[in-house]
Order: structure tokens, then C-alpha cells, then sequence
């Protein structure tokens, strides 16, 4: 097979190119031949579940060399959703999913890079390497960082570090003490790595395994085991092998992959933001599916069958002993296409059959497919008059009670005053909380409503209200919540014509969000409306707003 690189490295005329490699150290042993893997490596300083890929790529970097390739590492930026919550650089984070994108593409395609592994591990990050993977289609491996360890026990639980959320609303209602938050934060985060809940990061780690793009069983490894050394090494072993082989994402990552991988979600009850996730990434693989529909039709079929923290005391440690993505797929049984292809070169069904479970199963994490925690899965998609093109919630992270919810309405225009409200003691039981103007275009960035989410538990409110928003939510909130809310409010979407006092009627096992307002009077409202008048700052999220798609398209700039 002729190397992509070799146009490059091969020629006596491109001397110069050979020239600037060896400026840096190379030699002609390992530019003569040989596979140029590039390491994208979003390693930080300021991202937790990245401060570990620095380490990671050496043994990256000596499992692509003990296989006959040349590593070459680049970096691209990551950001953290944690600490981008509750302000307006949340505004950037779904954003920032697309500039990744554009950046593995530039540097893959400037240097005719042969082959590609992807080091991320968090929210917007791990979507974004697939997307690139699949738009640049060429050989191509994610490994992510692996997850946090559970923090001291709080609340009946290991703690994670939105427990300091948590207890700051407990503190607003007087159920703890201020030495209590304060003492937190030194006990929630114990180590590096992704969020210790099934949030975005982690969901998406299990996304990417279950589409066949990284090593079976590497999602949820922590952070801090060698076995995590010990992936990262096989995962630059592979690369080399699919490179010769001219394996390509678009092989893997098909239709049928992306159905295993909603089936998963469903299945572990993951994030919300996957729905946006697997849209940009089919979007970018140029598959003809409305992932949205998908989600509806495979979650009326799929039955959850694991819970983890935020919908039960388990966190991601534990989901990894249960037996983590292998002994999900394996208890789905004939519900997973075994048939498909994986970046071991191999299908998934041959992956399964050799995967060594290291640890002693937990029925309390991962049931059967016969007897499930829920009969559905854990991601369900609603319509109604509310929401004529979709709205996207959790059930399976919140109780059996609240999957049908009237109320009366409490609005905001932005998270921040529904953030303020709800410390003050402003929401009451029966209330539905919400906030727009958050969306894609609107926000713009389609910020998560996290915060709002926790105080509300924090203060005892959340199994007893419900939250609706055109923006979106972190995978670690738990409550009745309703979120990309389509069209968005910006659009001029029926949730920009709610008013305080409106009833809302959520009804999951129907399918249904329903504003219970004539048509009559949405139709004089409609007349009356006109777009708040917002600053967008210059710059990117400009662009974005300008460009971006609605949240049923996965907010991707199209």
C-alpha cells in the first residue's frame, strides 16, 4: 500500500520536507518507509481529564514505534465543562467541538499524516475527535484518559465533584453547614481523569468503544491504573496495523455502529448530549439517518439495564469492576450487531468473544436484558405543541413518579436569572423551571442548565419540579428535565412564547411535552413577539451563532 506520507518523505525533490523533519530529530530510519502516525493530544494544565494524556502519549508514541511507525504528536485545545459552568464561557464549549474537528483535519491533512490516534477524554472533545476521524477518513484510533475516582461518601453516596453543587443548595436551605462545603472540595476529586459520574465524558468514552473506534473495554479504566498504560500502548500498536491494512473510520463507523451505540446509551441510561453527539459525528460520516428518530425508535426496544451515579451510588469505578461496554454488550445479546467492524481489525463479536473480564460481575450495576432495572431505555425524545421538532430527556436518571409532570411554568431568559431565583427560594414545588434564549443560536453555544439542575436538588426540589430548556444538560443531572428544545427560543420556538403561570404537561411513557395554552392564544402571543436583543461578542461565537445548526441537527455547523 503506498503511505500517504511517502508523497512527502520519498522523493529526492522534497528534500526540504525531510530537511525540516530532521531539524527536529528525526532520522532517515524513520522517515524511509515507514508510517507517519500522528498523536492529536489535547493534554492541559487546566482540564483534569486531560492532565494524564501527556503521559499517555509516550506510551502511545512506544507502542506505534514497536510496531514499525513514526509517531508525531501535535496538540489541540480542550476546555472544561466544569469549570466553564454557571458563567458565559459555557457559551464556548459545544462551540469548541467543532474548532477541534477543524484542527485535527488541518494538521492531519497538511502533513499527509498516515494514520491518526486521538487522545481526549471530556465533553465536546471525544465527539470531536470522531467527527475528524470519520470526516478525514483515514486510519484512525480514539483512546481517552479514563475516569476520576469517587470522592469521600456524602449523602449516601461516593462523592464526585458536583457534589459541591449539590451541597451548596443544601446550604441555601439550611440542611448543611458551611464547614461542610467548604470541606468538600478538598475530598470530591481525589484524582485526575473525567468526572467520576456517567456525564458527557464518560458517556462518551462508552460511545466511542461501543461504535468500534477504540479498544473493547478501555472506556471506563480510571485514570490512575497501569491498565490504562497498558491500553495506550496496544492503542499504538493498532494504528499501525489498521494503517497497513488501510482500515478506515468510515468502515467502522456505519449506521449499524451508530445504532449499537444508541443502544448503549440506552441501555446505561448516558448523557443527553450523546443525541447531539451522534448526530454531528453521522453527520460528518455522511450517513443518510436521523439519529433523533433513532434514539426514539431503539429506545422504545432497549431495555436499561445498568444504573450508575447520577442515576444510582455507583460511579465509573465500579461500573468498570461490573465489567464496563463488554458485559453491557454482552448481556444486549442479539439487541447488538455483533457483525460490525472495530478498530482491532477485527468485528465486534470476535473482540467480545476474547475480552478477559479481570473483576467479579455486580447485578446491582449491570442487569440482564431479562431482568432490567426499566423495560425502555434511558434516553427518551418528546413532541408536542412545546416541541414540534424534538425535545430530548432522562428518565432513566430520574424516579418512576416524575416521567408524567404537569406544572405551572416559572420563566427565564437566561440561566443565570433562573440560577439566582432558585437560591433565593423563589421556585416551589409543582413549579416547571424554564429557561431559554439558551439554545444553539440563541445563547449562543447551547450552554447545560447543570447548576440549575443541582440547586434544585440541593434544595430539596427535585422530585417534586421539572426543568425545560432550549439549552442542554450535564450527563450528572438527575430530576425531571426536558432540554434541546426545538425550534429554540431564538427561532422564535413555541417555548419563547410561554409565560409565567402556563401549565406544562410532560408525559415520557407518551411521548408528549405539551404547553396546555390554545392555539388561538400561541398564535396572538407569536404576533407580539419579537427577538430579545442579546450582545454577542465578537469573535467566534459569532460565527457560530451565525452558522450553527438546531439542537435536532446536533448543533453542528452545517
Amino acid at each position: 500500500m503506498e503511505l500517504r506520507s511517502s508523497a512527502n518523505l520519498r522523493k529526492i525533490e522534497n528534500g526540504m520536507m525531510r530537511s525540516l523533519f530532521k531539524s527536529m530529530g528525526y532520522s532517515d530510519g524513520e522517515l524511509n518507509g515507514r508510517p507517519l502516525i500522528g498523536i492529536a493530544n489535547s493534554w492541559s494544565t487546566l482540564v483534569p481529564g486531560h492532565s494524564n494524556l501527556r503521559e499517555l502519549a509516550r506510551f502511545v508514541e512506544r507502542g506505534i514505534y514497536s510496531a514499525g511507525g513514526t509517531a508525531v504528536e501535535f496538540g489541540i485545545i480542550s476546555a472544561c465543562d466544569g469549570i466553564a459552568q454557571g458563567h458565559d464561557g459555557m457559551k464556548y464549549i459545544l462551540p469548541s467541538r467543532e474548532i477541534i474537528c477543524n484542527s485535527v483535519e488541518i494538521e492531519a491533512q497538511a502533513h499527509k499524516l498516515d494514520g491518526l490516534v486521538l487522545l481526549g477524554s471530556c465533553d465536546k472533545i471525544v465527539p470531536a475527535l470522531i467527527m475528524a476521524a470519520v470526516r478525514l477518513d483515514i486510519p484512525c484510533i480514539v483512546l481517552n484518559g479514563g475516569p476520576m475516582l469517587g470522592g469521600d461518601v456524602f449523602d449516601g453516596r461516593k462523592t464526585d465533584t458536583t457534589s459541591n453543587d449539590e451541597a451548596m443548595g443544601m446550604l441555601k436551605a439550611g440542611r448543611v453547614d458551611e464547614e461542610t462545603v467548604l470541606r468538600l472540595e478538598d475530598v470530591t476529586g481525589p484524582s485526575c481523569g473525567s468526572c467520576a459520574f456517567l456525564g458527557t465524558a464518560n458517556s462518551m468514552g462508552c460511545v466511542t468503544e461501543a461504535l468500534g473506534m477504540s479498544l473493547t473495554g478501555s472506556a471506563l479504566v480510571p485514570a490512575v491504573w497501569a491498565e490504562r498504560r497498558h491500553i495506550a500502548y496496544e492503542t499504538g500498536q493498532k494504528i499501525c496495523s489498521l494503517v497497513e491494512r488501510d482500515l478506515r473510520p468510515r468502515a467502522i463507523v456505519t449506521p449499524e455502529a451508530i445504532r449499537n451505540a444508541i443502544k448503549v446509551v440506552q441501555a446505561i441510561s448516558a448523557s443527553t448530549n450523546t443525541v447531539l453527539h451522534l448526530s454531528a459525528i453521522a453527520y460528518e460520516a455522511e450517513l443518510d439517518m436521523n439519529v433523533v428518530e433513532e434514539f426514539a425508535a431503539l429506545g422504545a426496544k432497549t431495555p436499561q439495564i445498568a444504573k450508575v451515579n447520577p442515576s444510582a451510588k455507583w460511579d465509573m469505578e465500579d461500573f468498570h469492576r461490573a465489567g464496563g461496554i463488554p458485559r453491557v454488550m454482552l448481556a444486549l445479546g442479539d439487541i447488538i450487531d455483533r457483525s460490525v467492524l472495530t478498530c482491532t481489525g477485527e468485528t465486534l463479536g470476535d473482540n467480545l468473544k476474547k475480552y478477559r473480564f479481570l473483576h467479579e460481575p455486580n447485578a446491582e450495576v449491570i442487569k440482564t436484558k431479562d431482568a432490567p432495572f426499566n423495560p425502555t431505555g434511558g434516553i427518551a425524545v418528546l413532541k408536542g405543541n412545546l416541541a414540534p421538532d424534538t425535545g430530548i430527556t432522562k428518565p432513566g436518571a430520574f424516579a418512576l413518579h416524575l416521567r408524567v409532570f404537569s406544572g405551572s411554568a416559572k420563566v427565564f431568559d437566561c440561566e443565570e436569572d433562573a440560577n439566582a431565583a432558585i437560591l433565593a427560594g423563589k421556585i416551589e414545588a409543582g413549579n416547571v423551571v424554564v429557561i431559554r434564549y439558551e439554545g444553539p443560536k440563541g445563547g449562543p453555544g447551547m450552554r447545560e442548565m447543570y447548576k440549575a439542575m443541582k440547586y434544585l436538588y440541593g434544595r430539596g426540589l427535585n422530585e417534586s419540579t421539572a426543568l425545560v430548556t432550549d439549552g442542554r444538560f450535564s450527563g450528572t443531572n438527575n430530576g425531571c428535565f426536558v432540554g434541546h428544545i426545538s425550534p429554540e427560543a431564538a427561532e422564535g420556538g413555541p417555548i419563547a412564547l410561554i409565560q409565567d403561570g402556563d401549565r406544562i404537561e410532560i408525559d415520557v411513557p407518551a411521548g408528549r411535552i405539551t404547553l396546555a395554552v390554545s392555539e388561538e392564544e400561541l398564535a396572538k402571543r407569536k404576533e407580539r413577539w419579537t427577538l430579545p436583543q442579546k450582545e454577542i461578542p465578537r469573535g467566534y461565537l459569532r460565527v457560530y451563532a451565525r452558522l450553527a445548526a438546531s439542537a435536532d441537527k446536533g448543533a453542528a455547523i452545517l
